[in-house]
């Protein structure tokens, strides 16, 4: 079963604009499907094409390019003997499956494009990482489309439903609520997909009927993967992005869910920690989002780094991160499912909150902010979950796990600041609503800001 991905139409676009005057690199985290959609693509989209998996190529294949770059006649040529085929000109596509395992055929892409023969699809995990690069020429050939686990309408796609989302966006377009039935519905709809995430692996066991349990060693699989990933980059790094990863679950639990060194080692600082918390942000796993000390359209020249939440980049991930020594998979996932689960859920809304307005595009800031309430002596603490720059100006937003309590950070932040907002969105669980010049969605709608 070939899963439908949005990333597929913006292939086409660079397909039909470049006209093989560039390559496209497809980047993301391990297992959101990279590889799945470029060979997809590439038979769907041209007569024929050639894979080169640089996980698992022949020394040969290595060999010749590392040789022939000076001459692309015999470069082609023995590419074509090794891998038994010859490709028609301008008809045909060569995939670099796994491009940060070879940096050479990266730095080819320059030469390969301006010879102008064949299109290029290049996928990669950690490409951006310093470590990989650091040796050679970027191609500025090469345009790059970041691909982050599937969204709520891919994750409805999968089960067949093409209908509910359209449902979603023109209630939202018009501000106008689902009603009690549908909104209840979508909002179960939602809750499985929150359970489930975003990794195809694990989509297509849900989607194929597999227990929980099945779901979750995918899943877990996954962990394993990524842990072993960080491994890797730790060698030199004495476990710091591993820990940091681990943390995740803990570090959203708190309060404020803020990044806290201690939770790693009560003598860590973020100036020893900050290359690799760049890392696991960078390699897509997880989804950093900053403090801005002033509420700016210009949001990252008042980014304190330091002041940080880090998310995990799907939040089905996080389910399984948080459920890894438990014994009673099935039920824990069904309760989260039919929203029984004693537990306080608000750490996972957040998470999924970040994560779908990271695939929308958003960078991920938010903004703690001190002030001194009218009716009291002492100056406060209070935050905004998120903001946004939209259409020029700041729009704020606060996450709720639940139904709605009360809005004090969004009012004291328009006192605070004088300043233009774009709207003000509080994300919940109940039925979209206008009121107070507050505008309250359901947590499904989160992807569509």
């Amino acid at each position: 079963m070939n899963l439908k991905r949005k990333i597929y139409d913006r292939l086409l676009e660079w397909k039909k604009e470049s006209n093989g005057k560039s390559a496209v690199l497809i980047e993301g985290a391990r297992r959101v499907g990279k590889s799945t959609i470029a060979k997809e693509f590439a038979e769907n989209e041209y007569s024929d094409y050639i894979l080169l998996d640089f996980a698992l190529e022949t020394k040969e294949v290595r060999q010749n390019f590392e040789d022939n770059m000076g001459d692309l006649d015999t470069f082609f040529r023995n590419l074509f003997v090794i891998k038994g085929k010859e490709l028609p000109r301008r008809q045909a596509v060569i995939i670099f499956d796994e491009i940060q395992l070879f940096p050479t055929a990266r730095q080819a892409i320059k030469y390969l494009v301006a010879d102008g023969r064949y299109d290029y699809i290049e996928t990669g995990s950690l490409i951006s990482i310093k470590k990989n690069v650091k040796d050679i020429l970027i191609p500025s050939e090469e345009e790059k489309i970041k691909m982050y686990p599937m969204d709520f309408e891919e994750f409805l796609w999968a089960k067949g439903n093409t209908v509910t989302m359209p449902a979603i966006k023109e209630a939202f377009e018009k501000r106008k609520p689902l009603g009690d039935l549908i909104h209840r519905k979508t909002l179960q709809l939602f809750r499985e997909y929150i359970a489930v995430g975003g990794m195809p692996q694990a989509v297509l066991e849900y989607v194929n009927g597999n227990s929980f349990s099945s779901i979750d060693r995918v899943k877990q699989g996954i962990l394993s993967l990524y842990e072993d990933d960080l491994k890797k980059y730790d060698d030199n790094e004495k476990e710091k992005a591993s820990l940091i990863f681990k943390t995740i679950p803990k570090q959203l639990s708190d309060h404020n869910m803020h990044f806290t060194f201690s939770e790693i080692n009560a003598n860590a600082r973020y100036v020893n920690y900050v290359e690799s918390v760049e890392f696991v942000a960078e390699s897509m796993i997880g989804n950093l989002c900053a403090n801005v000390t002033m509420p700016d359209v210009l949001m990252e020249l008042y980014a304190d780094r330091s002041n940080f939440k880090l998310y995990m980049g799907d939040t089905g991930l996080l389910v399984s991160q948080m459920i890894r020594e438990g014994d009673e998979t099935e039920d824990i996932y069904r309760a989260l499912i039919y929203d029984k689960l004693g537990s306080n859920l608000g750490m996972i809304f957040e998470n999924v909150v970040a994560q779908m307005l990271k695939t929308s595009g958003n960078a991920l800031y938010f903004h703690e902010y001190k002030y001194t309430p009218k009716d009291a002596e002492n100056e406060k603490k209070y935050e905004i979950d998120f903001l946004l720059v939209k259409n020029k100006k700041v729009c704020p937003i606060e996450v709720k796990s639940s139904g709605y309590a009360t809005h004090k950070s969004f009012d004291y932040f328009k006192e605070k600041y004088p300043i233009k907002l774009q709207e003000r969105y509080i994300i919940y669980t109940k039925d979209l609503k206008f009121e107070d010049g507050i505008t309250y969605i359901p947590a499904y709608m989160a992807g569509l800001l």
